[in-house]
């Protein structure tokens, strides 16, 4: 297998920041409540009116940032289509089971099933695009996204295509967000929890690409030796971490990358963007307009003190997912 250079060509977001654009790098949105949803964007220049009316809101983000994505980076079709999700289409799950307990089986609307399911994300993208290439979609939690951009990363260093759309796409209701904080998976301490809809594409030829993917792994449950022994051979100058505001969850994580990154900068995110369950490809899309524009905004630093002016020539996305999971992305300005 090839070890060939990959660009990441563009990358798009709708998120509780400002829908499809990079106004958080100087003005954020800042967030006091711990459960909130996007900010759309007008989807009426994505799909028309008749379309949108039997779509959920999942979709017409994907579409959104797919085509935004798609454009931005110069290309006119990708060889493939790849989604992460953690949960799929939320809200016409719940709009098939309340029906179904409210109803019974007689007068059951199909939209609702049809798009109820994980994979319907991705196929949607494709029919748009019209795209005929290579379709998956992962639902793995908190490495959905990363596994997604694992297996584009996998296909272009086999030579089996040589671009790729990566997305990673989670809507949260509040009637499941309220079942995931009982359950202890989201809302503690100061966690803020959000939506996330983030499209990337990576190619590999990138003359005008916002940066280099150097590498990329996924870890299941590896020893501290482990990732000692793959980190020090990254020699990254900046660490973008997940912490979240979950102080249980966070002292581990920021214990952890202190022991294996001594002298980088850690760096978080979900304090902008919320955490979710694919919010590592909302921490991948900040690294890599980070890179872009040369600079790392003063509230990105988890130490203040360590803010520097420096140009940064590299940041390596470090997810840690349920402290079992581990993905590492080294990208290179």
């Amino acid at each position: 297998m090839e070890n060939k250079t990959l660009y990441v060509l563009s990358a798009k977001q709708i998120s509780v920041q400002q829908p499809l654009s990079e106004e958080w790098m100087t003005q954020p949105v800042l967030y006091q409540t711990p459960y909130n949803r996007c900010i759309d964007p007008s989807f009426k220049d994505y799909v028309s009116p008749i379309e949108a009316r039997r779509m959920g809101k999942i979709l017409k983000r994907a579409i959104a940032t797919s085509r935004e994505a798609l454009t931005a980076s110069g290309l006119t079709e990708v060889d493939a289509l790849i989604t992460g999700t953690g949960y799929g289409c939320l809200e016409n799950t719940e709009l098939f089971l309340d029906a179904l307990t409210t109803e019974g089986e007689q007068l059951l609307k199909p939209t609702h099933f049809m798009q109820s399911t994980h994979n319907t994300i991705s196929s949607l993208v494709a029919i748009q695009m019209k795209n005929h290439g290579y379709n998956a979609t992962y639902a793995h939690k908190g490495i959905s996204f990363d596994s997604a951009m694992y297996d584009a990363v996998l296909q272009m260093r086999l030579g089996k295509i040589n671009s790729a759309l990566v997305g990673g796409h989670d809507e949260l209701t509040e009637n499941f967000y309220h079942i995931l904080k009982k359950g202890g998976m989201m809302g503690h301490d100061d966690e803020m929890c959000a939506e996330a809809a983030v499209s990337v594409v990576i190619g590999s030829q990138g003359s005008n690409s916002l940066c280099k993917l150097v590498d990329f792994k996924i870890l299941h449950q590896p020893t501290i030796e482990k990732l000692k022994n793959i980190t020090t051979k990254y020699k990254a100058d900046y660490i973008l971490t997940g912490i979240s505001g979950n102080h249980s969850k966070d002292e581990a994580y920021l214990a952890e990358a202190k022991e294996l990154f001594s002298g980088a900068a850690l760096l978080k995110y979900k304090h902008l963007f919320g955490e979710s369950f694919t919010s590592s490809g909302l921490g991948f899309y900040v690294a890599a307009h980070c890179l872009k524009e040369g600079k790392i905004p003063a509230h990105l630093f988890v130490d203040p003190t360590d803010k520097t002016d420096r140009k940064p020539a590299n940041i390596l996305v470090f997810n840690r997912s349920d402290g079992t999971n581990y993905s590492l992305a080294l990208l290179e300005a």
